[in-house]
């Protein structure tokens, strides 16, 4: 049976890792002892820091890493008072929260689970959700929406980082902007797109709408609240001043 592509994205994401992959990084314990002091900064976009004014006074409050295992931002979020929570696919993602806690005395409940499918808590659970870029790696971003809604309290808050699709419509190893790929970018349709992500080791991505990104929280019933855009780090793309990606604060209402 050919395996699924969260599975192979997984198993991507665990080689990446070990290579020394930047998103999958732990934090220092220097970086830890600076977030007990207040001193604090995390990403939803690869080079500019979440607006502290998002977020709400964290300690007690349950809080989800919604594909947001590493090592980087729930570390600050445990030592700054919340119940925190992270869902990841990627085993060595998920052994670096391991490790941090372990490191820093701090409880967080590890959850192994593809987001793709109904994920695996209740109505209602959580006050916040942090889910930096990462639903380039899924198909369907609706259904992911619609599950955030569901877990999400009343009032409860996402903060979500998302890849706008422009990112593929260029090769990235080329030294000039020219359009290789046609939008939507969907390796499913395409057996051509397959192959050439094996080749890169890049695992399975897609690019998403406005209407699928933005459109999408609307739809399963968030009140958008807050937004920036933001760019590649050290690409072309940035040079020319195209921005390839957003971020929201959205409200459960």
């Amino acid at each position: 049976m050919q395996k699924k592509y969260t599975t192979i994205n997984a198993e991507t994401i665990d080689r990446w890792v070990k290579d020394g992959w930047e998103w999958g990084v732990p934090i220092s314990s220097e970086a830890c002892a600076d977030a007990k002091k207040g001193k604090w900064d995390v990403l939803l976009t690869p080079t500019i820091n979440v607006p502290k004014d998002w977020f709400p006074t964290l300690k007690a409050k349950k809080l989800l890493g919604l594909a947001s295992a590493g090592g980087q931002q729930m570390p600050i979020f445990s030592l700054l008072g919340a119940d925190c929570t992270v869902l990841d696919l990627s085993d060595q993602q998920l052994e670096s929260e391991k490790m941090v806690a372990a490191r820093e005395g701090y409880k967080i409940n590890i959850v192994k689970a593809d987001m793709t499918e109904k994920l695996p808590f209740a109505d209602n659970s959580f006050d916040i959700i942090f889910h930096p870029v990462s639903n380039c790696y899924i198909e369907d971003v609706y259904h992911l929406w619609r599950e955030c809604y569901r877990i999400l309290k009343p009032n409860g808050i996402l903060l979500s980082g998302m890849d706008n699709g422009i990112n593929y419509l260029f090769d990235n190893s080329e030294k000039s902007l020219e359009i290789v790929n046609k939008l939507p970018f969907n390796p499913l349709n395409n057996p051509d797109l397959i192959k050439k992500l094996e080749k890169d080791d890049s695992g399975i991505q897609f690019s998403h709408t406005f209407n699928e990104q933005i459109g999408g929280q609307l739809k399963a019933g968030f009140m958008l609240v807050g937004a920036y855009e933001d760019y590649n780090a050290n690409d072309l793309t940035a040079e020319y001043g195209i921005p390839t990606f957003w971020a929201t604060k959205a409200i459960k209402i």
